[in-house]
Parts: C-alpha cells; structure tokens; sequence
C-alpha cells in the first residue's frame, strides 16, 4: 500500500524561538537530533519549519492506514551522509515502513512531501 501526505506552513511561526525560551515546546516536536542541526544554523527557523512540514506529512500520509495516534516527536527528520533528508520512525511497529521524503524553504514558506510503502 502507498499513500502520500504533503504540508506547507509559514516559516515565521518559528521565527523567534529559542532554545532558552521555548524548549518545552520544541522537544515536544522536535528530537535532540533535530535541534541540534537546526539551531547550529544562523537561522534556525527554515529548517524547523521544513521539519514540522515533514513531520505533518509524514502523519497525514500514514493517516489512510495507521490507526493510532503519532506524536511529532516519534518522527525525526534527519539528514544522510549525501545530504539528502530521510524520515527515522521512532516507533518500532512503523520503522520497516519505507519513506521518500522532499522539504524545502524559501522566504516565507517551507514545504514537504512525503510517499510512504508500508
């Protein structure tokens, strides 16, 4: 079975986050692994939006046959050693499904598409 999932989101909603004043937040999305790649960048707020939108695609893509609910943080978004973006599910039951995932940002707004095979 195939499903794809696809989100877009502004990237402003991560403006100004930081990790002294929004960590309750962002672990409750995001992994440590997350963080610390995107908060390592001049201006993290791309890439945790890119990530958020990967996060959600992911979820709606699994929506049509994973009944149980999936907290973002259960799902991380990393990059491979050729720079390209891979999903790590951190639930066991879901981690031999296969994933191709594209996120992308410019300006104002990040997207990310996801196909998943299960």
């Amino acid at each position: 079975m195939i499903s794809v999932g696809v989100d877009i989101e502004d990237i402003s909603r991560f403006k100004n986050k930081t990790l002294e004043n929004d960590l309750n937040f962002l672990k409750r999305v995001f992994t440590l692994k997350e963080l610390e790649y995107c908060f390592k960048n001049t201006n993290p707020a791309p890439h945790l939006a890119a990530r958020y939108c990967a996060k959600e695609a992911v979820v709606k893509a699994l929506s049509n046959f994973y009944n149980k609910t999936i907290g973002y943080s259960n799902i991380e978004i990393l990059k491979n050693e050729n720079g390209s973006v891979c999903v790590n599910m951190l639930i066991d039951e879901l981690k031999e499904y296969n994933f191709s995932l594209s996120i992308s940002h410019e300006k104002d707004k990040a997207v990310a598409f996801v196909v998943v095979e299960c």
